[in-house]
């Protein structure tokens, strides 16, 4: 606690008053955080994820079997840590936004998503049947499709859509 200065100090101005001992005697105006997160040491990796898993989504658009779903959210999140500018412009897409802040807030998935996903993973499980050179192969990755539909329908649904069953 300090004291104020008393009119025999010699660095007290005599003039200052008793409004100058109040101020003198408040404490300090706390500093407001920065509104930015803390730079990493690793910013540069998860841009990198960022930006590398945005570029398979979008090429699981047209490639069959590639899931896009999966790779948007991996770069929201990676995103978040690596680049404030790509984390904002995917929460603002017209198409990806919405899942990625119920993902975010919730971890929900809407119901239509989950039934396009189960529909894309039997697709992609009648392919491989039809073109594994091994039964196999075919069977591996069907039994892996199946244990992540049942992770996903196990996931619940945003609260808007809730209302709409």
């Amino acid at each position: 606690m300090s004291v104020p200065p008393s009119p025999s100090d010699p660095g007290a101005d005599p003039d200052a008053g008793p409004r100058a001992d109040r101020a003198a005697s408040e404490p300090p105006a706390p500093i407001e955080p920065p509104v930015s997160r803390p730079r990493s040491r690793f910013r540069w990796a998860w841009w990198l994820l960022a930006y590398t898993s945005l570029g398979l989504g979008i090429v699981g658009i047209v490639v069959p079997g590639l899931p896009t779903v999966p790779f948007v959210l991996l770069s929201a999140f990676a995103a978040a840590r690596g680049s404030e500018r790509l984390h904002a412009r995917l929460l603002a897409h017209r198409q990806f936004g919405p899942m990625i802040r119920d993902w975010q807030a919730h971890g929900a998935v809407s119901r239509r998503a989950k039934w396009l996903a189960v529909s894309m993973m039997s697709a992609c499980a009648v392919i491989m049947f039809l073109t594994s050179p091994k039964l196999w192969m075919a069977m591996t990755g069907t039994a892996i499709m199946a244990v992540v539909a049942i992770w996903l329908w196990r996931r619940p649904e945003p609260p808007a859509d809730r209302g709409s069953r």
